[in-house]
């Protein structure tokens, strides 16, 4: 069942305010190949520390004219005299970023799970993220392979 991201989010929110983790089912490609939309699950946690690059986040942010919701990876952190801004980036993404403050996240990811429940490894992030010159042309063996094998 699908539920929508303005009812789903601020629940998800409630309750990490009360310290409590939540699994939930993201959907979207963007953040392929580490989170599979649809099939995968995250385990979110409170945000009880500042976030680290290479973080997977759930943060709002403006797009264009509008806010939304995303569940993208720290590609670096921005420090100004006022605040610090996260900048996101999907891993599926090969361009265009996000910003957001700490009053914007949501939540962090703990873990992320095949449909299986078994965890998946994600400690490759920062090798994924080197990679954007060719992502393109890894994403696409990726969808190509691995995706027949594994779902």
């Amino acid at each position: 069942m699908r539920i929508a991201n303005d009812i789903l989010i601020p629940e998800l929110a409630r309750l990490l305010k009360e310290e409590k983790e939540v699994r939930f089912t993201p959907s979207g490609n963007s953040m392929r190949p580490f989170i599979e939309g649809e099939k995968d699950s995250v385990v979110l946690a409170p945000l009880n520390n500042p976030p680290h690059k290479g973080d997977i986040l759930l943060a709002r942010v403006q797009v264009a004219d509008r806010k939304t919701f995303v569940l993208h990876r720290v590609l670096r952190i921005e420090e100004n005299e006022q605040e610090t801004i996260f900048v996101l980036q999907g891993d599926g993404n090969l361009q265009g970023e996000e910003r957001c403050t700490i009053d914007e996240i949501i939540g962090i990811v703990k873990h992320v799970e095949y449909p299986s429940g078994r965890k998946k490894m994600h400690t490759s992030a920062c090798l994924w993220q080197c990679l954007l010159p060719i992502r393109k042309y890894l994403l696409k063996i990726y969808r190509h392979t691995w995706l027949k094998w594994c779902y």
